[in-house]
């Protein structure tokens, strides 16, 4: 004899359900829709858009990066993922394509 359990009650378990096997696969279907609409769609537009967003750098344009800074890009290599970015006249710094997070409109710099 168990300590918390009488022999009684455990010998006669209930029956498990009949027939919840189809109810099972709707509802994992369910779910599945649900994870695609609310969390994988909506992350794939995301990155989709931040890669337009790289691959339509130039010189000249005024971005804003992760880290906060604000500058003109100076030079772009094609060759590898960094471009070169002029915080004001005499500084330059050297970042990646993808650290880029938006592209501001022309004349932002000189209104800040």
């Amino acid at each position: 004899m168990s300590l918390f359990i009488s022999n009684a009650y455990a010998q006669s378990a209930p029956a498990a359900g009949q027939g919840g096997g189809f109810e099972m696969l709707i509802m994992l279907g369910v779910f599945g829709l649900i994870f695609y609409f609310m969390l994988y769609r909506p992350q794939a537009k995301r990155v989709k858009e931040h890669k337009n967003l790289i691959s339509s750098l130039g010189k000249g344009d005024e971005v804003l990066t992760q880290g906060g800074l604000v500058g003109r890009i100076t030079k772009v290599s094609d060759d590898k993922d960094f471009i070169e970015m002029a915080l004001n006249d005499s500084t330059n710094i050297v970042i990646q394509k993808a650290s880029v997070s938006a592209v501001l409109p022309k004349g932002t710099m000189k209104n800040i």
